[in-house]
């Protein structure tokens, strides 16, 4: 390789840029249509980014490119460049006009209809003319990509106890305690009591079982000394959940912050069903650990802590 300090001198963002979009697309062709240039300035820009290096960082074969492994690491690290290029320029135009910015979050739909709901309402009122991008996550062993490609700056959901992540930083926002629910017409609407196991043989809307909320309510069943009850619809879509629900003809588990903030909008009961204490979920904000995080992005995570403070109970974690 060229001497760090010289190949630095060298090195432009355009090229750099054009790079991560052949890495991206996968194609210099797909790349170029996408940059609005041609295939011969994008060839042309990575035949001059590895002359300014010594390193070749693609392989050209019968199949398109493929990147080599010096070309998989400056990649990493140049999204991490544009990244926070593209955060500083955030901060630049929150600081020329504190009422502007933008803000990418990823939650996971039973945190959305919920805790997300009321977070987002306040900081609506607050910063309206901060733009808020929201994406849906699914909470499995791949909810955490969004992250660190850096296609949203946070992310809001329920999080698995002990947490392994070493390269993300978590902060617990709230100890989330499950309920029962179902629809107001419910023939068990009524009851002022009523045990797990007279549910047993209800028609439940559980969450599919190889994702973080099935398993969880896996667990919870086992913890009551049940098996796992009749499920003839998994979903993870919390408003199908809900409507379902609501027609009175199944039963099945919410966070509580879903019932505190929208359950009269869906004509939904909580069952008077005492659960494990175990059943309680953490819902966290979660960030990649070294990332600046943007002022709008300081000014959410607040308006995510009042709106926790609202959710009352032995489930909410006390902050100091």
């Amino acid at each position: 390789m060229q001497p760090v300090e010289r190949a630095r001198r060298r090195i432009k963002l355009r090229e750099l840029n054009i790079l991560l979009a052949v890495a991206q697309r996968g194609s210099m062709a797909k790349a170029a249509a996408d940059l609005a240039i041609s295939q011969p300035a994008v060839s042309r820009a990575i035949a001059d980014l590895e002359h300014a290096l010594g390193l070749r960082l693609l392989d050209r074969n019968r199949n398109g490119i493929e990147l080599t492994l010096c070309g998989r690491a400056l990649v990493r690290r140049g999204l991490a460049i544009f990244d926070e290029l593209t955060q500083g320029l955030q901060e630049l135009e929150f600081l020329s006009d504190p009422m502007r910015g933008q803000l990418r979050i990823g939650s996971s739909e039973s945190v959305a209809a919920g805790l997300l709901l009321a977070a987002i309402g306040r900081f609506a009122e607050q910063h309206p003319n901060i733009r808020l991008n929201v994406a849906q996550t699914v909470l499995s062993s791949t909810h955490y990509r969004e992250l660190r490609e850096r296609r949203i700056d946070l992310l809001l959901g329920w999080i698995p106890t002990p947490f392994a992540e070493d390269d993300l930083v978590v902060e617990t926002i709230l100890n989330e305690p499950r309920v029962v629910v179902a629809g107001r017409q419910s023939k068990w609407a009524k009851r002022t009591k009523l045990s797990l196991a007279e549910l047993a043989d209800e028609a439940w809307i559980l969450p599919p079982p190889d994702t973080f909320p099935g398993t969880a309510a896996a667990d919870l069943f086992r913890e009551s000394g049940l098996g796992m009850p009749c499920t003839p619809i998994t979903t993870l879509s919390i408003h199908l959940c809900c409507g379902l629900a609501a027609s009175g003809h199944f039963v099945t588990l919410l966070p509580s912050s879903i019932m505190h903030f929208s359950g009269r909008a869906f004509s939904l009961k909580k069952l008077p069903v005492e659960l494990p204490k175990t059943s309680a979920v953490s819902v966290a904000i979660v960030r990649l650990k070294g990332r600046t995080l943007s002022p709008a992005a300081d000014l959410f995570i607040e308006c995510v802590r009042e709106a926790s403070e609202c959710l009352v109970g032995e489930g909410r974690t006390q902050r100091p």
